[in-house]
């Protein structure tokens, strides 16, 4: 189980020993039964998760709801995050989008005799937010110069490996690793900077 609601907020975020962690790391370290790492991510990200959750859920009790739910869902699947797959924190807010889509779903009031089957096709919203994130995630890819652009169309667009793209671009396997994490990283900061905003409109 995950540590107690009350002990989580009582955590520094400002803990040296910490300060230097990455998101991928905390997560790392908490799929591996690390209480302290947990806790560190709590502090890190459960303001903004719950912000996120507030601006789409437009409700503080649904909001703390999903936010309670996200950090149950971490600490239950931190261990299927896999860092050469993206940094921590888009992993992270992909597992609170389920559970702001769960609290959304929970709250629909079921009719006593529908009358057509319920579709299983995404609704509106979740269409709409999809084609948001889609479209944030293709602009901040746009602006990472060319040659860090290029690694991450080669790599998740058309699925090459690093070892296959160093051999399609004739540079170093060494080389293509080192620009694969800058340009995470930076898609991170990106994404990470859309967060904080939606953040500072629910305020």
């Amino acid at each position: 189980m995950p540590p107690r609601a009350s002990h989580l907020s009582r955590i520094s975020l400002t803990d040296g020993r910490w300060a230097a962690t990455t998101d991928g790391e905390l997560i790392r370290l908490t799929g591996l039964g690390d209480g302290d790492a947990f806790e560190q991510l709590y502090g890190r990200f459960s303001k903004r998760v719950f912000g996120w959750a507030l601006r789409w859920l437009r409700d503080r009790s649904r909001a703390e709801d999903a936010t309670q739910e996200t950090f149950a869902a971490v600490w239950r699947s931190a261990s299927t995050y896999r860092p050469e797959r993206g940094p921590g924190a888009p992993w992270l807010f992909a597992v609170a989008r389920n559970a702001v889509v769960n609290e959304t779903r929970a709250r629909v009031p079921v009719a006593a005799a529908p009358i057509d089957t319920p579709s299983n096709e995404p609704g509106p919203s979740d269409r709409a937010e999809t084609a948001w994130v889609s479209r944030r995630v293709h602009l901040a890819v746009a602006e990472l110069p060319d040659e860090l652009r290029t690694l991450i169309e080669l790599a998740y667009w058309r699925g090459l490996t690093q070892s296959e793209i160093a051999m399609h671009v004739g540079v170093p396997l060494g080389t293509i690793k080192t620009r694969t994490r800058s340009a995470l990283a930076r898609l991170a900061d990106a994404l990470d900077g859309d967060v904080r905003l939606g953040d500072r409109e629910t305020m």
